[in-house]
């Protein structure tokens, strides 16, 4: 297996992690475990943000940008939705 490859594997790893503490926040019935959870979820998105950072320098992974008029027609679109709600 190639470096590129765990890497990836760490990274899609890491994007599930921090969808199960995001979750476990939402839904803790105490003040202290929704602590705990939102702890774990910030440690987590730091390790997947450094796997990201690592992924892109070596190229294995580039975010396309977005264009500023698909900027603009998205807030549009939920500028409409929160109007009309």
């Amino acid at each position: 297996m190639q470096d590129k490859d765990l890497m990836q594997n760490m990274l899609l790893l890491e994007k599930g992690v921090c969808d199960l503490y995001m979750h476990g926040s939402i839904e803790a019935s105490t003040q202290n475990i929704n602590q705990a959870f939102k702890t774990a979820l910030n440690e987590s998105l730091t390790m997947q943000d450094s796997i990201y950072q690592q992924m892109s320098a070596k190229g294995w992974y580039s975010a396309d940008t977005a264009e500023q008029d698909k900027i603009n027609q998205a807030k549009q679109k939920f500028s409409n939705m929160q109007a009309t709600s």
